[in-house]
């Protein structure tokens, strides 16, 4: 089967798991509990003193991920030299944690930190919930990132999370993730296959073959090459792959050539019986994982749920992967992963979110959180363990790969998360209902440039 080669100047630089290494002080970086107690004596945080706060984290954690981060937040409660108390809670998935921000700033009933998509944050942010910066304290020099440590940020990550006009910082990255393709690969051989897809021609055939032969290691006769997901990155991750956007130039383009051919092509592969439509939360994994479904389209971030799922399906379990969406000219990763954002609150409660913020993605919080979450670390220095992290779990190393190919990111404006829902409804009609898929998208394009126009000019 087909792997493909680390990323050169990233993954050389940045390791995954434990143990951890010390950082020391030629490194030039300030470890965040030895910043001292002291408030600034100038700039915009003078006289601002965080000792004592208590401040709420809303997040999405669940599982194992939960189980890990709550230990680790009694870490940062025992350890730091501020007596700050971090409260963090699972509010629900993204779309719930959104929809309790978006009633509860009016009113005040929200956390002082919230995990928060890039448009989310926006929407946040022009709701004036935010800071009107958070690079005041990201930048501040007591409390702030200095040179050293900015640079140990990876470059596209550190810059992510600003407005669109690029004003301000509304966001900060604990980690990201790629929309990946995962293919069942034990499968595939005994199709006669011996790698997965790179064109969407190959896709179609090795999914119909799949639907219409199965496989020794599923016993029912229902086989189907793919659960076709329908959300609004796997439309963007798609366009992306056939060399084109769902947004340019400060508007929307789903009416783009390249998002027709992807929308039209799973709309046919439905229609020829090598595809079905998701029939619950998590029916495409469950499908691809009970060997059932050839395919499965989801982030990276989904590794060790893929991986449990096929472990507890089969007692020797078939060999499988992640790689790269099909593609027109060349490999394209669509590179997202929720920030965390300061609420707006008193200034000693914001500087308190923000040392928590920076000491939770230090290089040895990083490490562990990695390890265990199987997202990317968002820091170079995160270098220790390497190979161990990687022979563990080969197909995270299959998955860090894809980075190796050209990256984009879908739209990071406040409208774009109603956009999403208008998204997913018109492929979900195109697939359950029929009709055009150029009079569809046509028809999607004018209502996500209506929408984004009635939030703000900027969207």
């Amino acid at each position: 089967m087909r792997k493909f080669g680390v990323l050169a100047t990233l993954v050389m630089v940045v390791a995954l798991a434990l143990p951890m290494f010390a950082v020391n002080a030629q490194d030039g970086f300030r470890p965040t509990f030895e910043l001292g107690t002291e408030p600034a004596a100038e700039g915009p945080l003078a006289g601002v003193d965080p000792s004592g706060v208590t401040i709420t984290w809303w997040h999405q954690h669940g599982g194992a991920r939960e189980e890990f981060l709550n230990p680790l937040v009694e870490e940062f409660n025992a350890n730091n030299p501020w007596g700050i108390t971090v409260e963090a809670s699972n509010q629900g998935g993204y779309g719930d944690i959104y929809n309790k921000m978006i009633t509860g700033i009016p009113t005040g009933e929200v956390p002082n930190i919230v995990v928060a998509y890039q448009n989310q944050s926006a929407a946040y942010y022009l709701a004036g919930g935010l800071p009107q910066d958070m690079d005041v304290y990201v930048t501040d020099p007591t409390w702030g990132l200095n040179e050293a440590e900015v640079a140990d940020f990876v470059p596209g990550f550190f810059t992510q999370d600003y407005t669109p006009d690029g004003a301000a910082r509304i966001g900060f990255p604990p980690n990201r993730s790629i929309e990946g393709l995962y293919y069942n690969a034990t499968a595939l051989a005994e199709l006669g296959y011996d790698a997965p897809p790179t064109s969407w021609e190959q896709f179609g055939e090795m999914a119909c073959a799949f639907t219409e032969q199965g496989w020794s290691g599923y016993d029912g006769d229902d086989t189907v090459g793919y659960s076709v997901r329908t959300d609004a990155s796997n439309i963007a991750a798609g366009a992306f792959a056939n060399g084109g956007d769902i947004y340019s130039d400060g508007a929307f383009t789903y009416d783009s050539q390249a998002t027709v051919d992807y929308v039209q092509f799973m709309v046919d592969l439905y229609n020829d019986g090598c595809a079905e439509l998701v029939a619950e939360a998590y029916g495409d994994q469950n499908n691809f994982t009970a060997g059932r479904a050839l395919f499965y389209m989801g982030s990276t971030s989904g590794l060790p749920y893929v991986r449990s799922g096929i472990e507890e399906a089969y007692e020797t379990p078939f060999e499988w992967s992640v790689t790269y969406f099909p593609y027109v000219d060349a490999p394209v990763a669509d590179v997202y992963g929720a920030s965390v954002s300061i609420v707006a609150a008193t200034p000693e409660e914001e500087l308190a979110s923000w040392l928590f913020i920076r000491w939770f993605t230090e290089s040895e919080q990083q490490a562990q959180w990695a390890a265990v979450s199987n997202y990317f670390p968002v820091r170079f220095s995160t270098q220790a363990g390497m190979d161990t992290m990687f022979s563990d779990f080969p197909q995270y190393e299959d998955a860090w790969g894809l980075l190796q190919g050209e990256t984009r990111v879908e739209p990071q404006i406040a409208s774009y998360d109603v956009i999403r829902d208008e998204a997913r409804a018109a492929f979900d009609n195109l697939l359950a209902g029929g009709g055009d898929v150029e009079t569809a998208m046509a028809e999607l394009t004018i209502t996500a440039n209506e929408i984004m126009a009635s939030f703000t000019p900027e969207g």
